[in-house]
């Protein structure tokens, strides 16, 4: 029998109210790790939702947040981060009046900011600019390289690659694809280059109006017929 991936963030019958208005009903998803998750759909799907409910970025109504099989959803979103998780929002992901060096800084320990520059060399330029200046992707990149520089172990990323160039786009997915890390992103639509690591498959959910009604690999996602396809939970 082969063995069941490990799964390191979990959501579990998770419910998410704004108000008077509940914006996931009962949600449940498991990322691996190390691996890639997908969270598929349209805008007020609930992807964005469920990806701020992992990061601790918004309470649950109801259901549980479970990493590496402990509870964590009275955790702070804070605390969470201090255990190893990363969140990219969409936006506001960088501290916009420090430069794009000292954005990188805060990332690395020691900081050393190789590894940003090497993933992004076109931020090496921008060093000294204050990042609330940058275009939109470049923002990103910012955004993106302090997770690669922070070496967490859950890296949570909202549309990560949003006002990219498409040759960028496509690097950054295969940066996120082999990082040794639990990597979710969420998304309007599949990228077509979008890869994980040659022993690892890329895992889709689909959102629909705060329900789950896709789950599977990218490649039966892209195979799958017209419309959305209903699977067991996990």
């Amino acid at each position: 029998m082969t063995p069941a991936r490990p799964r390191l963030l979990e959501l579990r019958a998770a419910r998410v109210r704004y108000g008077p208005l509940e914006a996931l009903h009962g949600v449940s998803l498991a990322a691996p790790a190390p691996g890639l998750t997908v969270l598929l759909g349209r805008n007020g799907s609930g992807r964005t939702t469920a990806l701020r409910a992992l990061a601790g970025a918004v309470p649950l109504s109801g259901g549980a947040v479970v990493w590496e099989g402990a509870d964590v959803t009275r955790l702070r979103a804070y605390e969470r981060a201090r255990r190893g998780l990363c969140f990219v929002p969409d936006r506001q992901a960088v501290f916009g009046t420090l430069t794009v060096r000292e954005n990188l800084e805060l990332a690395h320990a020691r900081g050393d900011v190789t590894a940003a520059l090497e993933a992004y060399p076109e931020l090496r330029p921008l060093l000294a600019r204050r990042a609330g200046t940058l275009s939109g992707g470049e923002q990103r990149m910012l955004a993106l390289s302090r997770a690669l520089l922070s070496g967490a172990r859950a890296v949570l990323a909202d549309e990560p690659t949003q006002g990219m160039s498409p040759a960028v786009a496509a690097r950054t997915h295969a940066l996120l694809g082999g990082l040794d890390a639990c990597v979710v992103v969420a998304e309007q639509r599949l990228p077509p280059g979008l890869r994980a690591r040659a022993d690892r498959a890329v895992v889709v959910y689909e959102l629909s109006r705060g329900e789950v009604v896709f789950r599977g690999e990218a490649t039966e996602h892209a195979t799958r017929p017209n419309g959305p396809v209903s699977r067991p939970a996990p």
